[in-house]
């Protein structure tokens, strides 16, 4: 209790000194370590502080040696402070040169790093656009070799079409939906995709399969809207891993006409040549007849002997006729071409059956061109071809009917044209035609109508309409009809024009 007595009577100041003291007994130890216990100066600071210390513990020393020793100590710790400063500073320093250098090498690797990020975007996009543009190359190729496919295909003229197992109709071409109008992808080619004779054509050219391309036969579609001849071709085809076809229908009307045309000259030559024989074994007999016939004449004064005389002389006219028509015929033709005004051929026809006009009383209506067309034929044939003709539509109508003639100037792809002399256009041709409304003929006839020897007349030879055909082969044309019971008939001619011609 004394001592605690004693304790509570220090001054204040000795409290505050040993608190002091006490914490720097605490203290040194834990700074008496590395890199601090290295320094020469901070073993001289820590002995200077040990000893003012001691002499804090005497009061009488203190207050002589006290003040010294704090001043030493506190010149110690200011040369500390000092140096560590310093030391601080160089570590700053270093540090500072340190975080410069450190971000001297970050910006160099980091412009490193975009430089090789850039390389490798600069080569990613180049690769990049080099695969596009090989991709886009590849596929405009692609596109235009089907554009190509697609436009051959559409392009040609034999109707194609692809058949699966199922009989079903997976792609066609537009040749093929001309035939089959109501066809579509997809289509059975059971349904109706056609005529019912088209249906049978596809059901008998698909019937079974082939291994091979394998030809179907020939077939004649007869329809209001689809006519011609077809050679029909099946060729195996895999459609999704199964057995399929590709049928194909090759347009052979043209060539079929061209063979009959071709069987039908040979025909002509052969018939041509023994009529020419025949007509030349009866023209000598023919002439003795008619001089004897005349002589007769002349010494018969019967009333029945001069019928039964003109008898003989009308059927020695025919023979006669006969006779020049097939020599006409049979005598191989040559054209002597000029420049023929169309109109006054055709006029100067109808002057030559003005004796058959003027019994019929038939009305000539002409509808030609003006100015007149003007070409490089043979204008005393062409007169034959129209004389011959007007003279059918004549006689195959009735008193007082009406007998038409039309020309035109008609041009490649554009129809009928006004025809002038300013321009020249290759490939047009002059278009006549003549109609009557007389009886009228039906299919069959129209079919045999050109054949020699072939006539609906009582006394017709049959040569005149073939005659009338071989001399517009002969000038290029073409010539066609179109007749039907009861209603009349029309002729067509088309003739072709030389370059010369010029029009407008």
């Amino acid at each position: 209790m004394e001592a605690n007595a004693r304790h509570e009577l220090r001054p204040p100041f000795d409290l505050r000194l040993d608190t002091a003291r006490n914490r720097v007994n605490d203290l040194l130890p834990l700074l008496d370590k590395p890199p601090l216990s290295d320094l020469p100066k901070w073993h001289k600071f820590r002995g200077d502080v040990t000893t003012y210390l001691e002499i804090t513990r005497d009061h009488t020393r203190y207050s002589q040696e006290g003040f010294t020793s704090f001043r030493d100590v506190d010149s110690d710790l200011t040369d500390l402070i000092k140096e560590s400063g310093a030391e601080e500073n160089l570590i700053f320093r270093r540090a500072e040169a340190m975080q410069l250098e450190a971000t001297r090498s970050i910006r160099l690797w980091n412009i490193f790093a975009v430089l090789i990020g850039l390389v490798v975007a600069a080569g990613t996009i180049w690769e990049v656009q080099r695969r596009f543009r090989q991709t886009k190359q590849s596929t405009e190729a692609a596109r235009r070799e089907r554009e190509f496919s697609n436009q051959m295909l559409e392009g040609m003229v034999s109707a194609l079409a692809a058949i699966d197992r199922h009989d079903r109709i997976r792609s066609a071409n537009a040749a093929f939906f001309k035939i089959f109008p109501q066809a579509a992808i997809g289509s059975s080619i059971h349904d109706r995709v056609g005529s019912a004779q088209a249906v049978k054509l596809l059901e008998a050219a698909t019937a079974s399969r082939v291994a091979t391309a394998t030809y179907r036969g020939r077939w004649n579609l007869e329809e209001e809207d689809v006519t011609g001849t077809y050679d029909i071709y099946s060729s195996p085809l895999e459609i999704d891993g199964e057995h399929g076809q590709i049928l194909t229908l090759v347009d052979v009307t043209e060539a079929t006409k061209a063979e009959a045309a071709m069987r039908r000259t040979e025909s002509l030559a052969a018939v041509g040549s023994a009529a020419a024989q025949l007509a030349h074994e009866i023209k000598n007999p023919l002439g003795s007849i008619r001089l004897g016939v005349e002589m007769l004449r002349q010494y018969t004064e019967s009333e029945d002997a001069d019928k039964t005389i003109t008898l003989v002389e009308r059927g020695i006219q025919h023979l006669n006729k006969l006779v020049v028509d097939v020599t006409q015929f049979s005598r191989p033709r040559q054209l002597e071409r000029s420049e023929v005004d169309l109109n006054e051929v055709i006029e100067s026809s109808i002057d030559l059956v003005a004796d058959r006009i003027r019994d019929k009383e038939t009305t000539v209506e002409t509808h030609l061109t003006s100015p007149d067309i003007r070409g490089f034929w043979d204008g005393e044939q062409l007169r034959e071809v129209f004389v011959n003709l007007l003279a059918n539509a004549i006689d195959a109508s009735e008193a007082k009917s009406q007998v038409a003639i039309t020309t035109e100037f008609v041009t490649p792809n554009a129809g009928p044209r006004k025809f002038d002399e300013a321009t020249s256009i290759n490939g047009a041709h002059a278009v006549i035609t003549i109609a009557d409304h007389g009886s009228g003929m039906d299919a069959k006839t129209q079919a045999r109508l050109f054949e020699p020897f072939f006539t609906t007349k009582k006394r017709g030879t049959g040569l005149g309409l073939s005659i009338v055909r071989q001399i517009i082969d002969l000038h290029g044309g073409t010539i066609s009809v179109e007749s039907e019971k009861g209603k009349g008939t029309t002729f067509r001619i088309d003739l072709p024009l030389e370059s010369f011609i010029t029009i407008k």
